[in-house]
Parts: structure tokens; C-alpha cells; sequence
């Protein structure tokens, strides 16, 4: 059993958990993820580690709130306990080498952003960030991406906070005027990620995207991470889980990968509705 120590609400759909997991705290590196379950007969799921304190024996993860599962650990407190929290796993960020660095967020998507820029400036590197939210009441993180970033753009969808706008905008801004980036690595949407990769595409910038989006049980098994890769005219098939999260963003094929997305989408929904609506029946 893994206690909850801590838990911070970060907007109405995103949560954030301090978990006493030394063993994975003292391991665990920006990219690799954790895998949970609730209670004994909770289903499994891949959560990305959001930080550690190796020092306390804890580990962040944030999630939103979409599922039946996420729904249920929404539920759970400070001093509550989580049956199962196995990790570190998956591969880490390549971080080696890179002194200039753009790191593109989207949504829940920054929690994992957000310790690849703080790794990035612990080890010197010069970190320009750029994070997107629909709307003010979303936005998440700024003040730990602003402690991290020599530059800061943040972006909402209606203009409501910071500048209106995607956040392929700025980075169309920063590369036509001739900023050089030894990396650009996105995380988010799959479709904010493809039109990062469409963008950098002229200026030739390596482009790095992670794939947690398409995970499901992180271990490989379900086949439902499996991804598509264009590498030198061949497809090659790899898992997001077990050879990622991390890829060649000009490799991926999103499209596929988008249209596996939605075909869990309604069986999510009525998860979700359903594991509601018993948390409505036990409270009443």
C-alpha cells in the first residue's frame, strides 16, 4: 500500500498527489512513468512521473480527470492509501548534450513538461517554454515553468489569459526569425504535437514528442500504445509504453494514432458516467 501524503487541486479537472514510494522516487527520471491502481479490483493505468523528492521518499504524478479510474483517484485524500504504484518505467528523456532547448506543452500534457525544463535547467541548459490552455481556469504550472524558463510564452485558446493564440504560434515566431534550438520536444495533444511537428518541419529542428496520450496499460500488452513509425520510407511498429514514450516526432504517424484515440473515447464517457454516478448514490 502507497500513502497519499499530499493533494493539491489544480484546476476543476486536474489533480496533483504526493505518493510515499521511495524506492521509485530514489529511480525515477523526467519522461519514465508509474503504473497505479486504486484498490484491488482497480484496473491499471500509466501515469507519468510529474517529480520526486528523494529525500522525503515521494513521487508527483497530476492527472485529469476523464475515466472511471481517475475518477475514483479524484476521490482519494491526503493520508489515504493506493493499492499498487510499480516504477519507474519506460524510457527516459534524452537530455545529454542539449544546451538549447524548446519544450512545447498542451493542457495536462505540461505535468510532464514540466520536469524534462526543470532537468534541463538543473543542468545548465537555456530553456525557452511554451504552454497552451483553452482558458485561464486551466492553466496549470506557470510558476514552476517560469522558475525553469529563460523564456516564457503562455497561450490560451480565447485570449482570456497570457496571449491568445496555439502554441505553434510563438514557435513559428521564435524559428522564422532564426532562434536555434538544439531540440524542440512537444507533449500534449496528439493533434497540438502534429502541428509542432508540422511547424518545425521547414527549419529542420529535431523534434521530440511523447506518446503517453495512446498508453493504456503500460505494459505493452493491450496493444492499444501501438504506434506507427515512417523510418527511412519503411513503417516500423513500435509501443509507446515498452519503447517509449519518447519518438521522432517526424516519424510518427498521428493521423493513426488519433483515430485509435477515439475509439475508447465513448467506452471512457460511460465509464466515467457510471463510476459518477455510484460516488452519487454513496454519498446520498
Amino acid at each position: 500500500m502507497y500513502k497519499i501524503v499530499d493533494k493539491k487541486v489544480l484546476n476543476p479537472t486536474v489533480v496533483q498527489l504526493q505518493v510515499e514510494a521511495p524506492l521509485v522516487a530514489n529511480k525515477a527520471k523526467p519522461g519514465q512513468f508509474i503504473i497505479l491502481r486504486v484498490d484491488e479490483n482497480g484496473e491499471r493505468i500509466p501515469l507519468t512521473v510529474a517529480g520526486v523528492n528523494k529525500d522525503a521518499g515521494t513521487v508527483k504524478i497530476i492527472y485529469q480527470i476523464v475515466g472511471s479510474t481517475t475518477e475514483k483517484l479524484s476521490h482519494k485524500e491526503a493520508g489515504d492509501f493506493l493499492q499498487d504504484f510499480v516504477g519507474p518505467l519506460g524510457v527516459a528523456t534524452h537530455l545529454e548534450g542539449l544546451k538549447k532547448v524548446c519544450i512545447v506543452g498542451g493542457g495536462v500534457g505540461c505535468a510532464i513538461a514540466m520536469p524534462i525544463a526543470e532537468a534541463l535547467y538543473q543542468m545548465g541548459a537555456d530553456v525557452t517554454s511554451i504552454i497552451g490552455f483553452r482558458s485561464k481556469d486551466l492553466v496549470i504550472l506557470e510558476d514552476e515553468f517560469a522558475a525553469c524558463s529563460k523564456v516564457l510564452r503562455l497561450m490560451t485558446d480565447d485570449g482570456s489569459y497570457g496571449e491568445k493564440g496555439n502554441v505553434t504560434l510563438p514557435l513559428k515566431e521564435m524559428l522564422a526569425r532564426g532562434e536555434q534550438f538544439d531540440m524542440i520536444i512537444t507533449i500534449g495533444p496528439l493533434i497540438m504535437m502534429k502541428f509542432v511537428v508540422e511547424t518545425a518541419r521547414p527549419f529542420n529542428v529535431p523534434v521530440t514528442a511523447s506518446m503517453n496520450p495512446i498508453m493504456i496499460d503500460g505494459t505493452g500488452m493491450c496493444g492499444g500504445c501501438r504506434l506507427t513509425l515512417n523510418v527511412d520510407g519503411k513503417k516500423v511498429t513500435k509501443f509507446a509504453c515498452v519503447d517509449g514514450p519518447d519518438f521522432n516526432g517526424y516519424e510518427i504517424d498521428f493521423d493513426e494514432a488519433m483515430a485509435r484515440g477515439r475509439m475508447y473515447s465513448q467506452f471512457e464517457r460511460h465509464a466515467h458516467k457510471e463510476t459518477c454516478n455510484l460516488f452519487a448514490k454513496e454519498v446520498q
